[in-house]
């Protein structure tokens, strides 16, 4: 009798000692009955178990981490530096022209139009998307590429469509650039100089 006395005690004291520990290590009633739910599955789960038991083995588990941003190419500057380089474009668009005269801007375009436009056609074939001019009619085909051909005003229905050229469109079909040295940074148009007396 003594015995089942115990028993009846001590099965319930048991099972609530080992509840409260289960919650004291699991943080919460709710995060122990996960913990229960994932013996459960891993009792019924042998790659799952191997899995549980390769984490508690302190195996190396590679962490997912977001993927780091791509430092996008700077083989599109490329032709910016070259203009920089050979016309000083770069400098022009960026120096504060508010107080010059229009002669003195006048003279500065006429000189960097000079040299941008032979660097242009140095290290670059250009070629008119659509032939003829602004303001020429043109017809536009069933199965046009968007990103070469751009209509815009009234445009309903499918095409072909029929108007008038505003611009002709500009497409490189060759491009001359040298390979920029070994860990170059593309994205530096041109490097600062310093003087040393």
């Amino acid at each position: 009798m003594d015995i089942v006395i115990g028993l009846a005690i001590g099965l319930p004291v048991g099972f609530l000692a080992a509840l409260g520990l289960a919650i004291a290590r699991a943080g919460s009633l709710g995060k122990a009955f996960e913990g229960l739910a994932v013996a459960g599955k891993a009792s019924q789960d042998a790659a799952f178990a191997a899995k549980l038991t390769a984490i508690h083995a302190g195996a190396e588990i590679k962490q997912i981490e977001p993927p780091k941003p791509v430092k996008p190419s700077g083989a599109p500057l490329r032709m910016l530096a070259l203009l920089q380089a050979e016309s000083r474009l770069v400098d022009f668009l960026l120096e504060d022209i508010e107080g010059a005269t229009d002669q003195k801007i006048g003279e500065a375009v006429r000189q960097v139009h000079k040299q941008a436009q032979a660097a242009l056609k140095r290290h670059a074939v250009i070629e008119q998307v659509l032939p003829g001019n602004e303001g020429d009619t043109t017809t536009v085909p069933k199965g046009f590429d968007p990103s070469a051909v751009r209509v815009v005003g009234n445009v309903t229905g499918e095409p072909p469509f029929t108007g008038a050229i505003n611009h002709p469109g500009w497409r490189v079909k060759e491009l001359k650039l040298a390979t920029p040295a070994e860990g170059a940074d593309e994205f530096v148009l041109q490097p600062a100089e310093v003087q040393i007396p």
